[in-house]
């Protein structure tokens, strides 16, 4: 064939055509996915969301102070009183790959700049080894595959565009790499290269999880592939202490960590994977000392008996908590029917449940090819299993027999059945919450892949007696097929993968719903830096609290790690209660400033004056969750739509007599108008300052960000600074507040 020609030789290495396309394909999947991953920087050099800020302040610490510094770190400027103990709360494999990395690389390059470049850049390296990955499964055309459609994944590019100095890129990253390693590992014949590998893949697995808390999901289906494997595999030899050998890797590595540290070890996580592991060598014995006829008759029974142990203390463990627990978020994952009491937890949007919708948009056609490769893959573990079904009472160990007589080199059974637990696995957990749609996708990625790597395999295949051209055209008709499924929803329809990927970066529209680019934010937050003493205390919501420490160097109550959940129901019943109660428990967390974040629109009207549409994603629009999280009844302060302030909101509370303006009508379809509220309809405000600088009230408004002071209509993103009036005389004390006894 022409892709077998040789082009050159180096060594003993022959350098054919197919080498030189697998290279082009691969080059070109980087490049794509660098292309995709940098539409954001059309906005500005600019890093994205919130962590990323507390992420690079973190690294900066680091790459200023040195490692020991960086672990022994106790930062003052958050969570104040009491601090925040970095190490121990954070994802320090994050930080320390991205110094080192700076530190190599990025020569006369600010950290600043790097930090935004960063995500970018390892998540088009991904596409490298994921090919890798699924190579190990599938086979080079798969491999090639997934490298293409984990390129244009929406929800890999959304969670790691350039900006995103968050924890997923690195932690997919390493989690596909040491995963890569340990299927590898156990593939490989050569035994000194598969410790190297297993040992290896456990190193990066556990760096992943030190990256980002979500790597534990490639967990799971590791630990049920381990289930598996007796089942699988007929010769048990090499298992028995390779896979032994990749676990201790992974769990004495993770156990250096502070986060997820020891307690990740003996909890859950490390549970899921020394039981299985327990499973697997036990089965050896069973293996050598019992007939081929009971050997999986014997491995069920150890398996049920473990499965019944195994769920009996984890039962256990929920009421007496012997085992340290994952967080609520990672039961959630496990069990999507599992439901919080906590709205904090509640309030975070990407910890909303995901919408068939939302499945559909970001995974589209991934959904029809991963649909066949399932298909494909059971029809490989050989449907005849099936036809005898009606006829015989086929057992489980008839069927794993059957599978472990079958061998394949091009597509073990064994990474075929991994195939499907981690397809089954990524598309379970997608469905609690929107964040772990990444796993979805990586899923679908999977099996997508194998299954277009089979299609195409066959169509080529395929020796139906034509006249040669058309033979041809109708091969090249299939494969065209199959591209423009693949490209479709890059361009189609309006709101398609591209367009949904591109948008400024959120300093740039406070996290708006708007696709707007001011400097409202950035301005407001330098403000701070340059008018306030360094010693200051900043009282605002806790998602403002990274930007306010990195960018303004001020100390903030709370932030967007939400280690205190009390500390930000103190902050939500402060916004929410009376001016002079507020102004007291101000006083009680030493707060000299308050801000607030208002979006909305300006609008002109015919007499020139401007009224505004506050529906914008400010502070305006979360306060139903303050409302929540503080534990007040919702409805005294908003009316039946959820979002329209109750005349006590607006007269009664700090936050309403903060937002500087006032309600002048409700307006609804053909422009009708009341002056009260009516269901279905929109207030309309005007601007009404209630603390003025010059005023005597318990605040003084300080600041007002740009787009709130230009009198001309557009977006509106409001920045407000008020400081706090320490000389204001309030009519209660501190001992009067019910919240403080």
């Amino acid at each position: 064939m022409i892709i077998e020609t040789q082009l050159f030789k180096i060594g003993n290495f022959n350098f054919k055509l197919n080498h030189f396309l697998i290279i082009g394909i691969l080059f070109l999947s980087f490049s794509i996915s660098l292309m995709l991953r940098s539409q954001v920087l059309d906005y500005g050099m600019e890093l994205n969301e919130f962590d990323s800020f507390f992420n690079f302040r973190a690294t900066e610490f680091l790459v200023n102070n040195g490692l020991l510094e960086y672990l022994d770190w106790h930062d003052v400027l958050s969570w104040y009183p009491n601090g925040r103990d970095i190490s121990a709360t954070s994802q320090i494999m994050l930080h320390v790959t991205a110094a080192t990395t700076y530190q190599i690389f990025a020569a006369d390059m600010d950290l600043y700049d790097f930090t935004i470049l960063f995500p970018g850049i390892v998540g088009a390296l991904t596409t490298i080894i994921i090919f890798a990955l699924v190579r190990v499964v599938g086979g080079t055309t798969a491999g090639l595959f997934s490298s293409l459609l984990f390129a244009i994944s929406v929800p890999i590019i959304l969670r790691g565009s350039m900006g995103w100095f968050k924890s997923e890129p690195l932690g997919i990253f390493y989690g596909l790499f040491g995963l890569y390693l340990f299927l590898s590992g156990i593939k490989s014949n050569n035994k000194k290269i598969s410790i190297s590998k297993l040992i290896a893949g456990g190193v990066f697995l556990a760096f992943g999880l030190a990256s980002w808390g979500g790597t534990q999901f490639f967990i799971i289906p590791i630990g049920v592939f381990i289930f598996a494997l007796p089942f699988l595999r007929k010769d048990l030899r090499f298992l028995i202490w390779g896979v032994p050998i990749f676990v201790v890797s992974l769990l004495l590595t993770t156990a250096i960590f502070e986060r997820p540290g020891i307690g990740f070890v003996l909890g859950m996580g490390g549970f899921s994977l020394i039981l299985p592991t327990i499973f697997l060598i036990i089965c050896s014995y069973i293996q050598k000392f019992n007939n081929s006829k009971n050997q999986t008759r014997n491995y069920l029974i150890l398996l049920i008996s473990i499965v019944v142990i195994g769920s009996s203390v984890m039962i256990i463990n929920t009421e007496n908590h012997f085992l340290p627990s994952p967080s609520f978020r990672y039961l959630n994952a496990i069990n999507p029917f599992l439901t919080t009491t906590n709205p904090l937890v509640d309030s975070v949007a990407e910890h909303s449940t995901t919408t068939i919708h939302e499945s559909f948009f970001m995974h589209s056609v991934l959904m029809i090819f991963a649909g066949l490769g399932v298909w494909i893959i059971f029809n490989k573990l050989k449907s005849e299993l099936f036809q005898v079904f009606p006829k015989h009472l086929i057992t489980f160990w008839i069927i794993f027999n059957k599978l472990k007589s079958e061998s394949s080199k091009d597509f073990p059974r064994d990474l075929m059945v991994f195939s499907l637990i981690l397809g089954l696995t990524g598309v379970y957990v997608g469905s609690a919450f929107v964040r772990l749609e990444l796993f979805t996708s990586i899923s679908l990625i999977f099996l997508s892949s194998i299954g277009l790597s089979i299609i195409i395999k066959e169509i080529f295949n395929y020796k139906k007696q034509f006249y040669p051209i058309r033979n041809k055209i109708i091969k090249i008709s299939y494969v065209g097929g199959i591209l423009i499924l693949m490209i479709l929803p890059l361009v189609f329809p309006a709101t398609n993968w591209v367009s949904a990927i591109d948008g400024p970066a959120t300093i740039l529209n406070g996290g708006s719903m708007y696709k707007v680019v001011t400097n409202d934010w950035k301005e407001s937050l330098e403000w701070i830096k340059l008018n306030t003493p360094s010693d200051s205390i900043i009282l605002s919501w806790w998602d403002y609290g990274y930007w306010i420490t990195t960018i303004s160097e001020r100390t903030t109550v709370v932030d967007n790690a939400t280690i205190d959940s009390k500390q930000i129901q103190k902050v939500a019943n402060i916004l929410l209660s009376s001016p002079d109660d507020a102004w007291n428990m101000l006083q009680e967390t030493g707060s000299d400033y308050v801000m607030i974040f208002v979006a909305g629109q300006k609008f002109q009207t015919t007499d020139e004056n401007l009224l505004f549409l506050l529906e914008g994603g400010g502070d305006e629009s979360k306060k139903m969750w303050f409302m929540k999280i503080a534990g007040v009844p919702v409805e005294k302060y908003l009316h039946s739509d959820g979002f329209s302030g109750t005349d006590y909101f607006w007269n009664e509370t700090l936050l309403g007599k903060m937002i500087p303006f006032s309600l002048v009508a409700y307006t609804g379809p053909n422009n009708q108008i009341f002056p009260t509220y009516v269901p279905g309809f929109t207030g309309i405000y005007t601007i009404d300052i209630k603390y003025p600088e010059d005023g005597s009230g318990p605040l003084k408004l300080v600041y007002a960000s740009p787009s709130f002071i230009e009198q001309k209509p557009g977006v509106m993103i409001g920045v407000f600074v008020y400081e706090v009036n320490k000389n204001y005389n309030s009519s209660q004390t501190l001992s009067d507040l019910k919240f403080f006894e």
